[in-house]
């Protein structure tokens, strides 16, 4: 068994046409569950996903067991090639506009997500209450979002497209899924790639940025609850109090 990946709380290893995902002792059962009952309702969906196997125990750690895809990360290839930068973006945006094409009514509801996360912040008490009514007049969709879109999670095998890791799959409203892939963006420090990014979401979708930007505080505070870095914190507060 090859060991491809090691996460602070996962080792992600490959065992032939195998890909296990070995959680740590201490990683919730419930969050782990969950992963594999998400993964599995969105290949009902028709999207091309690696094909849940099974949810066993490796080693004495709790696993996911799925297929393996052969091929390279949207992520590998555009660092590879960056005069193709603008052609993998359009083709990343696509792909995530055929993610929200799809309807799962038994994900759980991005809006209760995030609401959630935005009381258990450690913001005031009148900042929580002055976003959750915001979030209350949001409009909501029934879209199926991924959660943590980002060209690494996309590879491309010789059959065309995978979409990896469904642990943040939900459903809602599609912009508010291009919206945290925009600020993981940001927070990785690629500003100039998260604006050609969120202008080309807003092209294929018809949408318009300051719509978008209605989400950047509601999203940012709800980082914030799982955030440590101090300067991913930062700017998060910052978006938060000022987008």
């Amino acid at each position: 068994m090859e060991i491809i990946a090691k996460r602070k709380d996962k080792v992600i290893c490959r065992d032939g046409d195998k890909l296990i995902k070995m959680f740590d002792e201490n990683y919730s059962k419930s969050d782990i569950l969950n992963e594999a009952i998400n993964q599995a309702r969105v290949a009902e969906t028709g999207l091309r996903i690696p094909r849940f196997r099974e949810v066993t125990v490796v080693g004495g750690k709790s696993a996911i067991v799925m297929d393996y895809i052969e091929g390279e990360t949207l992520a590998a290839l555009m660092e590879k090639y960056p005069e193709k930068r603008g052609e993998f973006l359009r083709m990343f945006v696509s792909i995530q506009r055929d993610v929200h094409s799809r309807k799962h009514l038994l994900l759980t509801k991005y809006i209760d997500k995030l609401k959630m996360k935005i009381l258990s912040s450690e913001l005031s008490a009148s900042t929580r209450y002055d976003l959750s009514m915001r979030l209350d007049g949001m409009r909501r969709h029934t879209h199926v979002l991924h959660g943590d879109f980002l060209p690494s999670n996309v590879i491309l095998a010789s059959d065309g497209p995978y979409i990896l890791d469904w642990s943040h799959a939900s459903q809602g409203n599609s912009t508010a899924d291009a919206v945290k892939s925009y600020l993981l963006f940001r927070l990785s420090g690629a500003d100039g790639f998260a604006e050609d990014y969120l202008d080309e979401f807003n092209l294929q979708a018809g949408g318009s940025r300051e719509y978008a930007m209605e989400w950047v505080p509601l999203i940012a505070a709800a980082q914030l609850a799982r955030a440590t870095d101090p300067v991913k914190k930062a700017k998060l507060l910052q978006w938060t109090v000022e987008e």
